[in-house]
């Protein structure tokens, strides 16, 4: 997949920075006479924070969007406000009810899949189009680099509305309320009737996130939170703890091969990275226990439970599988990203 989205947007070269710079002006244009042109959402992460960056100096009009999922370290949350701040641009924020965010969490630990935190995901993919929607606009530009993140494969990872809404059901105490899930007819009333787009600027241009991140330090007295997705302490539990421990997964493996394949590391500087386990913060284990309401013995039968995946549960994966014509026309309008196309759509391998 990686050599295939290279292939396609060009990334890194002439020819693929000048076509982003044309889907700069069309936002521009599409965005006359409005306060904002664009929505992008932020973390407090690398990729986000200097994508908000780069989308200034371009001279578009950002709003940020966050979806708090209330495990935001405060790292981010000064990240976020001190690139803000600086650059004068306005945020809009969602805050899920702390108590049923972490029902949602919990379900998804229960249920012994690998998707820890995938409700995240699918948050502020909504909050990011209700953004989008509330103030007319047509672009959400996004952070994602696959040459320094790589992507992950069907079969380690995958989240959908309909996945977390079954999965609450099931283990759940608490009813979706403040949670912005994305169901299926959201989903298509923002690509298919808002029409809103989804522009990854890093899948054109030339891009390091360690030039980024020392830029970002020097320029906003931005902290680094410790390695890739750190900055929430869910997020750092399921990379650090989680996967690693109950499924022999090192999702460190996305970036590292990623950054292998474009020539950003040698393989014998990816093998010194695994020497060192993934980075964990302090102190977190017991803070994940104690959030959940968990006593250890109760955190250690369900870490020892058979492993699952989505296809235990009630997902809409086989219906975006016979979606997938509509889908390709979508994906090839910048509507829905190639990678959903291609990941989402794909027959699953049992």
């Amino acid at each position: 997949m990686i050599d295939e989205l290279e292939k396609e947007y060009k990334t890194g070269t002439e020819e693929g920075e000048k076509k982003f710079l044309q889907i700069v002006e069309e936002i521009k244009r599409k965005g006359r006479n409005r306060k904002y042109d664009c929505v992008i959402g932020v973390s407090g992460g690398t990729d986000s924070s200097y994508m908000i960056y780069k989308a200034v100096q371009l001279g578009l009009r950002p709003l940020a969007a966050y979806y708090d999922n209330t495990w935001s370290t405060a790292i981010a949350t000064q990240n976020i406000r001190r690139v803000l701040g600086k650059l004068g641009v306005d945020l809009y924020t969602h805050v899920v009810n702390n108590e049923e965010g972490d029902d949602i969490f919990r379900s998804f630990f229960k249920a012994s899949v690998p998707e820890l935190d995938g409700s995240t995901d699918i948050a502020l993919t909504e909050v990011l189009y209700r953004a989008a929607s509330k103030f007319g606009l047509k672009y959400i530009l996004e952070g994602h680099s696959f040459k320094t993140e790589g992507i992950s494969p069907l079969g380690t990872m995958y989240v959908d509305g309909k996945y977390i809404e079954s999965l609450q059901k099931q283990f759940g105490k608490m009813k979706i309320k403040t949670f912005p899930n994305m169901k299926m007819a959201s989903f298509l009333k923002w690509v298919v009737i808002k029409r809103i787009k989804k522009i990854r600027p890093f899948w054109y241009v030339k891009y390091s996130k360690e030039e980024a991140r020392e830029f970002l330090m020097k320029e906003f007295g931005w902290q680094y939170y410790g390695g890739h997705h750190l900055e929430n302490r869910m997020t750092a539990f399921q990379h650090s703890y989680y996967l690693p421990r109950k499924f022999k997964v090192d999702q460190r493996n996305n970036s590292i091969s990623a950054s292998v394949r474009s020539g950003l590391l040698t393989r014998d500087e990816a093998l010194e990275l695994y020497k060192e386990p993934p980075y964990i913060e302090e102190e977190l284990l017991e803070y994940f226990i104690k959030r959940m309401k968990m006593t250890e013995e109760e955190f250690d039968r369900i870490m020892n439970l058979p492993l699952k995946s989505y296809r235990d549960y009630k997902t809409y994966k086989k219906t975006f599988e016979k979606m997938k014509p509509l889908f390709w026309l979508l994906q090839k309008f910048n509507l829905v990203p190639r990678s959903f196309y291609i990941k989402y759509t794909s027959k699953s391998e049992l």
